[in-house]
């Protein structure tokens, strides 16, 4: 994307309702294109086109701080890091949310899959977050590298080893979110003790809502109904409601943790 590219989209999106969190506010300090250090097989941006696990300046923190000063971010209950790839890859995200908690109180959640955790100057910036929900799909190698195909290096153990000490870093409330499919429905047993051993506040179920966009498209990062998608995309398998609540009670049993479910019938998705 070129600068004039960059100066004609929106860094900010929304709000839109999340089933998680209400009306959201979304901020992308990527947005030039999807870049993450995933490329998950049920991406609501469809196929990364930048897999990386470096960190640079993707976005200035005066287009964010302009963009979001247009925005209609008063009407928003949560104002959400996320957009067009991996937020904690931007490495003047600290500073972008330093700059808006000045402007409003309104509380600020990060949604990462967590491979930045490994870096103490990241877990620093994320103290100062009022919320961040971590992506954890698998309980084994082989489902992790199936399911959310992660840049070259990037390992389970390494995710899960670097989960672990940020929980005991980690001052504000962390979210574990978990997107079940076929693929690994079988490792509910195994996620429940790696929860356990977490001890998050809350535990996210999902499953692919959003279909998978064919190509790479910037209104994508919204979520936007089917309605208003300006791209083609392809339905996902997904898991059933009976089976997505007989994993909720069995993942209630085994961890005694506070569990939350898309399909709940208080929840509502973009």
């Amino acid at each position: 994307m070129t600068v004039s590219d960059l100066n004609s989209i929106s860094t900010v999106y929304g709000p839109v309702r999340s089933w998680r969190v209400g009306m959201s506010l979304g901020v992308d300090p990527i947005c030039e294109t999807s870049v993450c250090s995933f490329n998950c097989i049920y991406c609501q941006l469809g196929q990364i086109q930048k897999i990386t696990n470096t960190r640079r300046l993707f976005v200035p923190t005066e287009k964010v701080l302009q963009d979001f000063s247009a925005s209609r971010w008063r009407e928003s209950d949560i104002i959400t890091y996320s957009g067009s790839g991996e937020p904690t890859l931007a490495v003047n995200l600290s500073e972008i949310a330093r700059e808006i908690a000045c402007l409003t109180a309104i509380p600020q959640l990060v949604l990462t899959n967590g491979t930045q955790l490994s870096s103490p100057d990241v877990v620093a910036d994320l103290q100062a977050i009022d919320r961040v929900y971590v992506k954890f799909d698998a309980a084994s190698e082989k489902i992790f590298q199936r399911v959310n195909r992660p840049a070259e290096g990037i390992t389970l153990a390494d995710l899960r080893r670097n989960l672990h000490s940020f929980r005991r870093e980690y001052t504000g409330y962390l979210g574990i979110q978990i997107m079940f499919l076929p693929a690994n429905l079988g490792e509910v047993e195994q996620l429940a003790e790696q929860l356990v051993a977490i001890e998050p506040d809350e535990v996210q179920l999902n499953t692919p809502t959003r279909p998978y966009p064919k190509y790479w498209h910037i209104s994508s990062r919204g979520g936007h109904s089917k309605a208003l998608r300006p791209y083609e995309s392809v339905t996902l398998r997904t898991i059933s409601h009976e089976q997505a609540q007989a994993v909720e009670e069995q993942l209630r049993r085994l961890t005694g943790l506070t569990i939350v479910s898309v399909y709940k019938p208080s929840a509502a998705t973009p």
